[in-house]
C-alpha cells in the first residue's frame, strides 16, 4: 500500500536508529569520533566485557556506522558517519515542525501579554 505524501526513508534508517538507541553504542561512537580504536581501548571506560563490546560493535557495523579493519590480531574500529546523514535529514523534518510550533506559541504568548497589558491599562 502506497502512502500519499510519505517520503521513503533510507533503507538503513531503522538499523541506524536502533544502533543509536543504546547509550553504550553512542559512547563508543563518541570515542571513535576521536579516531580509530581497538576493542580493548573501547572497553576501558565500561564495566562490561570485551565480548560485550564486540557485540555492540557488530550492531554498529551492521548499521554501517563503523568499519573494522584488520591489523594483525587486532580489528580496530573507525567511525563511518555517512549513514547518520539519513537520520539527521529525517530528524530535520521534525525540527521544522517544532520550530513552527514554537513560533506559533511565541506569537500567542505575545498576544496574551499585549491583551493583559491593555486590560491593566483599562483598570488603572
Amino acid at each position: 500500500m502506497e502512502q500519499v505524501g510519505y517520503i521513503p526513508a533510507a533503507p538503513n534508517l531503522d538499523a541506524v536508529f536502533a544502533a543509536l538507541a543504546d547509550p553504550t553504542r553512542r559512547a563508543i561512537l563518541t570515542k571513535l569520533a576521536q579516531g580509530e580504536a581497538s576493542v580493548t581501548e573501547l572497553a576501558e571506560p565500561f564495566e562490561i566485557s570485551q565480548p560485550a563490546v564486540s557485540k555492540h560493535l557488530k550492531v554498529l557495523e551492521r548499521a554501517g556506522l563503523i568499519e573494522r579493519g584488520m591489523d594483525k590480531q587486532k580489528r580496530p574500529a573507525q567511525l563511518k558517519a555517512e549513514p547518520m546523514k539519513a537520520a539527521i535529514a529525517w530528524l530535520e523534518e521534525f525540527k521544522r515542525f517544532w520550530t513552527g510550533s514554537f513560533d506559533q506559541l511565541d506569537d500567542l504568548l505575545e498576544d496574551l501579554k499585549a491583551a493583559q497589558g491593555q486590560k491593566g491599562e483599562v483598570n488603572d
